[in-house]
């Protein structure tokens, strides 16, 4: 078959080509690719569809741009979309600067994407990432940089709205857990265009107090609501902060600037209420387990330097034995010759030399154990005065708190002449309301208790 002359040979303009003349596959792709390479840079937004990559050899990225109406195949190479910082997704909404290109192998039409960058709420994680990296580079995330938080706070500020759930939630929270932690509180605007200097302003006046550790926390929101944590001023300020900061905010998958560069990151405002007021049950264990420790390192230390005592007194024992077994044996010696020469000599020698070594073990005894004694006593004195040391504080911790659990105690209470009513499922009744006239309940005195129905009741609080 008869193929045409090439309009990209031999000067013609490609404008030029008459629609009648036949073009083999590579003329035409080759003329499609040069009217393609012709259109000027465009500036392109859409979804992300059908996203692959990037490519395990090369890098780069191959996925679809779509809107309503249409999509296209899109390419980005390995250096653009290392450029941009982020893991794109299906669904994404990018921002795209590039051109047309045709594929010469299969005529294939692909927007080269020369620049890339994310619209909407990915514009907002990719500025955020990109402060994240700064910080981090600062080393204002680094862990040796947070600072250590006691884990039995007595006293704490908490920086949040001082309107909505959260507050009420974190002061329910100290309280259930352990009512000895005393709480400031200091408002302030957690979301809009004055959060920021507000919270600023906030953790400053907490600091003034010098509490053990402040709760910055707010409730969850979509992203835009918490970028409010992720400005900069705001992280330095954080990180800056004279007191450890314990960030709350948001829910569990919500992590931002401040949660990064704060000295401890919990879940949620309660999770983080929770993280400096143990149960008080937790710290009774906690100063059983000390305690238990403690007697256990004391019996060990007595054990190694009674077993140390013994091993000493084994030693000299058998010094002295050797010694004996080495002068008897010289002294046979002795007397198989000088028994030869005069019997009765032999046997007055013999007789004058065991009253010597009885003599002399007679002498060395008692110094040796009048030593040993000495040394064991200095030692008892030494453990004795550690376990005191040790203990004593302990101690005084434990009658604290045990004075602090007699006094909110409930039974203190129904001593002084309440009761306690639970319903026929044993929860604690606390409104009146909630019984109906009939329902069985039980009443618990100060000592004893007793069953009861309900004949009427009275909403309404009295004295």
């Amino acid at each position: 078959m008869a193929v045409g002359r090439n309009p990209l040979a031999g000067g013609t303009d490609a404008n030029e080509h008459e629609s009648g003349d036949m073009l083999s596959v590579s003329d035409a792709i080759s003329l499609a690719k040069a009217r393609v390479g012709g259109m000027p840079t465009l500036v392109v937004t859409g979804e992300v569809s059908g996203f692959r990559g990037p490519n395990a050899r090369s890098g780069h990225c191959y996925f679809q741009v779509k809107d309503d109406e249409s999509a296209m195949d899109v390419i980005v190479w390995r250096n653009v979309y290392n450029a941009l910082g982020v893991e794109l997704r299906d669904g994404a909404t990018i921002v795209m600067h590039g051109k047309f290109d045709v594929y010469k192998g299969t005529g294939r039409l692909s927007f080269i994407a020369r620049r890339l960058e994310l619209a909407g709420e990915g514009a907002l994680r990719q500025k955020v990432a990109a402060l994240a990296r700064k910080l981090e580079a600062e080393g204002l995330m680094a862990a040796e940089r947070k600072r250590r938080i006691p884990r039995f706070c007595e006293h704490v500020a908490v920086v949040t709205s001082p309107s909505g759930s959260v507050i009420d939630d974190v002061k329910r929270t100290l309280a259930r857990r352990n009512p000895l932690v005393s709480i400031d509180v200091v408002g302030c605007a957690v979301q809009g265009p004055y959060a920021v200097d507000s919270i600023m302003r906030a953790l400053a006046v907490a600091a003034q107090a010098q509490p053990e550790a402040i709760l910055l926390v707010r409730g969850g929101g979509s992203f835009e609501d918490l970028m409010t944590f992720n400005d900069e001023r705001l992280a330095r300020a954080v990180a800056a902060c004279p007191v450890p900061v314990i960030t709350g905010i948001g829910h569990e998958p919500d992590t931002s600037i401040c949660d990064m560069v704060s000295d401890r990151r919990a879940s949620t405002p309660t999770a983080a209420a929770e993280s400096v007021a143990p149960a008080i049950d937790e710290i009774v264990d906690a100063i059983e387990g000390r305690r238990q420790r403690m007697g256990a390192a004391l019996h060990a230390l007595t054990t190694a330097e009674r077993s140390r005592t013994d091993m000493a007194f084994e030693r000299a024992s058998q010094a002295i034995s050797s010694r004996i077994a080495r002068e008897r044996a010289v002294l046979d010696a002795l007397s198989r010759r000088r028994c030869l020469e005069d019997p009765f000599a032999f046997v007055e020698d013999r007789a004058i030399y065991v009253m010597q070594t009885e003599q002399r073990l007679h002498d060395a005894m008692p110094r040796l154990l009048a030593n040993q004694e000495l040394s064991a006593r200095v030692l008892a004195q030494r453990l004795e005065g550690c376990a005191q040391r040790i203990v004593a504080p302990h101690q005084a911790s434990m009658r604290a708190l045990a004075a602090s659990l007699e006094a909110l105690s409930p039974l203190k209470v129904l001593a002084r002449g309440y009761a306690i009513v639970r319903d026929d499922q044993g929860g604690v009744v606390q409104d009146a309301s909630v019984l109906s006239i009939g329902q069985h309940v039980d009443v618990r005195l100060g000592t004893g208790s007793f069953a009861a129905s309900v004949l009427g009741t009275n909403e309404s609080p009295t004295m």
